[in-house]
């Protein structure tokens, strides 16, 4: 039997199921999710600062207090995002996208403009600024992609919040690889790309960025883990990429190579979201017959516009209330941050070539998407089956930071490779466990407002470990190298330190902090530890007629 449907003719092959077809998958809850993955993909540059923070130094003359003190700018701007939060109350989610598009371009831009002094040399306090709105951006783009994300899959936040923040995770590498093969190897070309290419994704996908309102179906958790395998293989390749690099020469060609198979992998999860809205498609055509539907056709030509989720949920016509969510910035971030965003000056200090400095960045990258990933689906694993405190595991976490941080202040041999992965894991594992903790802690009904404020403890680490530690202990002992050489040093002088002494004393403080927080969330443990014996998630699986915290009703 042949089937005429509101998408079209029910025969696969003919043109007006070709374009209905198409237009349910552009529009479908999958889709969204996947043009998520494309935002999150390319919205890292706050990783990247060690990459390009050796050009602004050299260009600038800055010492390591300043090029610190930019650093903490950068974070600042990454973490105040109430403001996003309230945008978002107010406006569609494709309103505050643009403003994270806009805001990224012109920060790094005006950062790119500086460093091939194609405008006069900024002050500090400018520079402070172009960084601060440029990381900024990603407050919105967060808010606008994560928080619809969590809207649409309130049951399976844990898995949706890891595969979203490891697509963030692994932009680094992305962007880098991409840099390689469209410009070769002059860094400067770097922050240009890191310019436009964030506002080009941004303007490609905001229109399909919005809340479904639909009941989440019991099967979604099963196909956001064929997203989290394929994502899996897509982070395997660029790690194996990245150590091949190392140890190999690669021209242009060969970078242009692997980047189109890098590209191949990365929208390879299109492939799960149209096999799951074509099963959606044949549901549709075997449960409306000829006549039904030819109805629906003549009387209805606009039900197309309908979402197609819509008719296998029992729900009423819904209306849309305020949903406060957050922007998802870590708080807890200061002990992992410094050493991410000096990764460039510890590993020249410790005489490691500078070209290793970007497989450093790449492996960080890396582990920041698996500790993102693996933490997402292994603590809501063990939530769900064991009902052990997720606080137990940002313990574990601080704890295994402070390996990494002892690898670097006491230099052991090849230490920053195993450093790198140590602390890119941690940093990554504590985003989705953070935004969980707060989520299960105090509910999605004010988890903006809360979680940003939270955040305001990220910048201040970083500000108090990066800039007045290792900053300061960096300057302090090039200094008196200088001084040991019988030399002196002239205002705004590049300052250069060598040796393991430059960041060994910042970091044992930085392992201290690690060992207190450490302290802090056990005694988090004991106090959540009849929450966690509960189930958290009751309200979300039963089917009444309530209104949820997404903003949603869901009836019987």
């Amino acid at each position: 039997m042949v089937f005429s449907t509101a998408y079209g003719r029910g025969d696969e092959l003919s043109w007006g199921s070709i374009k209905g077809f198409s237009f349910q998958v552009l529009t479908g809850r999958w889709f969204m999710m996947f043009s998520s993955f494309m935002l999150m993909s390319v919205s890292g540059a706050s990783y990247m600062f060690s990459l390009f923070s050796q050009d602004i130094k050299l260009v600038l003359g800055y010492d390591q207090s300043t090029l610190n003190l930019l650093s903490f700018f950068q974070e600042l701007g990454a973490n105040i995002g109430i403001h996003a939060g309230l945008i978002y109350e107010v406006t569609p989610p494709w309103f505050i996208l643009a403003i994270g598009g806009v805001l990224n371009f012109a920060g790094y831009f005006l950062i790119w403009l500086v460093v091939t002094s194609k405008i006069a040399k900024p002050h500090v306090w400018q520079m402070c600024f172009y960084l601060f709105i440029g990381a900024n951006s990603h407050c919105a783009t967060n808010t606008g992609a994560l928080v619809t994300s969590v809207m649409n899959f309130p049951i399976s936040r844990g898995v949706v919040l890891g595969l979203l923040t490891g697509y963030t995770g692994l932009s680094a590498v992305i962007i880098t690889q991409l840099y390689y093969a469209l410009y070769g190897d002059d860094s400067k070309f770097l922050i240009f790309l890191m310019a436009w290419l964030p506002i080009a994704a941004v303007f490609l996908f905001l229109p399909v960025i919005r809340i479904h309102k639909t009941v989440q179906q019991p099967n979604d958790t099963k196909v956001l883990y064929r997203f989290l395998y394929l994502t899996l293989v897509l982070a395997g390749f660029l790690m194996f990429v990245t150590l091949v690099q190392q140890f190999f020469t690669f021209s242009q060609f060969e970078y242009q190579i692997t980047t189109t198979v890098m590209l191949l992998l990365l929208v390879l999860p299109l492939s799960v979201v149209i096999v799951e809205e074509h099963k959606i498609w044949k549901s549709k055509l075997e449960n409306i017959n000829r006549e039904d539907s030819q109805k629906l056709l003549e009387n209805y030509p606009n039900i197309a516009t309908e979402n197609p989720y819509q008719e296998k949920s029992s729900q009423a016509p819904q209306e849309e209330i305020s949903f406060w969510e957050n922007i998802f910035n870590p708080p807890e971030r200061g002990s992992n941050v410094t050493m991410i965003n000096n990764l460039s000056q510890i590993g020249i200090s410790l005489g490691y070539p500078s070209h290793t400095v970007t497989t450093f960045v790449s492996l960080t990258s890396i582990w920041i998407y698996l500790g993102k990933v693996v933490q997402g689906v292994v603590s809501e694993f063990i939530i769900l089956k064991y009902r052990v405190p997720r606080p137990l595991m940002l313990t574990s976490l601080l704890l295994l930071s402070c390996v990494g941080h002892l690898l670097v202040a006491f230099n052991f041999p090849n230490g920053l490779y195993v450093a790198s992965i140590v602390i890119g894991f941690c940093y990554g594992a504590n985003w989705p466990l953070i935004y969980s903790v707060i989520s299960e802690l105090f509910g999605l009904k004010h988890y903006s407002t809360l979680y940003n404020l939270g955040s305001l403890a990220g910048p201040i680490g970083s500000y108090l470990l990066g800039v007045r530690v290792a900053g300061y202990l960096y300057d302090k002992e090039a200094m008196r190298q200088i001084e040991a050489m019988g030399k002196k040093t002239s205002p705004g002088e590049e300052l250069n330190c060598n040796g393991e002494e430059c960041f060994k004393l910042a970091f044992i403080i930085t392992t201290a902090v690690s060992l207190f927080g450490a302290l802090l969330s056990l005694i988090l443990v004991f106090r959540t530890k009849q929450l966690y014996r509960s189930d958290l998630y009751k309200k979300y699986k039963e089917a009444k007629t309530d209104e949820t915290e997404t903003g949603v009703l869901q009836q019987d």
